[in-house]
């Protein structure tokens, strides 16, 4: 499954660094955590169990940047199944 550009869009925000987010997106329980930018890095896409943790899809994120900081390369790879 392919990340929809609105939810791309969810992921382009800074939210608290170094933090584990939880949201809703269309009938699906998302997770990502957070790297010290408050970029998100890593995605779980799914339903969330019973005991809170969000089954489905895990999703991985590069960001390389320059020497002078500007991102030269931002995208999402699917690693496979999240338990």
């Amino acid at each position: 499954m392919a990340l929809s550009e609105n939810l791309r869009s969810k992921l382009k925000k800074i939210y608290a660094p170094s933090s584990l987010v939880n949201i809703k997106y269309k009938g699906n329980d998302v997770a990502f955590k957070t790297d010290a930018d408050g970029n998100p890095v890593v995605l779980f896409i799914g339903r969330r169990d019973a005991a809170g943790i969000v089954k489905g899809e895990r999703y991985v994120r590069t960001l390389k940047r320059d020497n002078s900081g500007k991102v030269f390369k931002d995208h999402w790879d699917l690693k496979g199944k999240a338990s």
